[in-house]
């Protein structure tokens, strides 16, 4: 982003959902949401220990300072939990990529596909990118009806050491 980046402000609300950029404060909640059966469909593993976890949420403070690689925690608007995390990765290219986790026991609901509508149309009205990238495991149905439901069509495949992912393109919704 520019060097007057500031996203000390940011904020994005929908329906349900409040978005913010994650700050140390928000760590031991985000810790106690990572389960196992949530991370089968992420790259990495899930970190053992809050001290363990340090060390992956300290890797994101430079990047949201800077704008390059933004982490929001997903919270509910009724209560303020802590319901996941959002993220717009590669945030000033012409296509960031977005990825979502939503905790487990509100799996079912739509939340992740109202936090990727949100940050889709906040960055669509922010950045003004092309369009979206949105990678997810070809086994996770769920993930990938977010993509379809925002308009996301399969434009490639990756692999990594835990399974294959379909790359969906979702458009901006502002254009």
């Amino acid at each position: 982003m520019t060097a007057d980046w500031d996203g000390s402000g940011v904020e994005i609300k929908s329906e349900r959902l409040g978005l913010k950029l994650f700050t140390a404060d928000d760590a031991a909640e985000i810790f106690a949401a990572i389960t196992p059966a949530i991370t089968r469909f992420m790259q990495w593993e899930p970190p053992r220990s809050p001290t363990a976890f340090a060390e992956v949420w300290r890797s994101w403070l430079a990047p949201i300072l800077d704008g390059s690689d933004l982490h929001f925690v997903v919270r509910s608007l009724a209560d303020g939990r802590c319901l996941g995390l959002a993220g717009l990765h590669a945030a000033s290219t012409a296509c960031p990529e977005i990825g979502i986790w939503i905790r487990e026991d509100v799996h079912g609901n739509g939340i992740g596909r109202e936090a990727v509508a949100a940050l889709a149309a906040w960055a669509s009205d922010e950045l003004d990118p092309d369009c979206f990238e949105y990678p997810v495991a070809e086994g996770n149905v769920a993930s990938r009806r977010i993509a379809e439901g925002l308009g996301g069509s399969i434009v490639g495949t990756r692999s990594n050491s835990k399974y294959t992912s379909v790359v969906y393109r979702i458009p901006n919704p502002r254009r």
